[in-house]
């Protein structure tokens, strides 16, 4: 689990901003939320490690 928190710091055309942020709000979820998993999910497609990832579990 993150201890410490960084800001990312975007630019993103508003109206693009408008719907997003609606549909987080449709979802309860908060943009930082979304945003935070989204980067989560590219990482591990992309099979990037880092020293607050989950453990990972095989299955065995």
């Amino acid at each position: 689990m993150e201890k410490k928190t960084a800001r990312l710091t975007l630019m993103i055309d508003p109206h693009k901003k408008q719907a997003f942020e609606q549909l987080c709000a449709s979802q309860d979820q908060t943009p930082s939320q979304v945003v935070r998993q989204l980067i989560r999910d590219y990482l591990q497609t992309h099979g990037v490690d880092y020293a607050t990832q989950p453990e990972r579990t095989t299955g065995k």
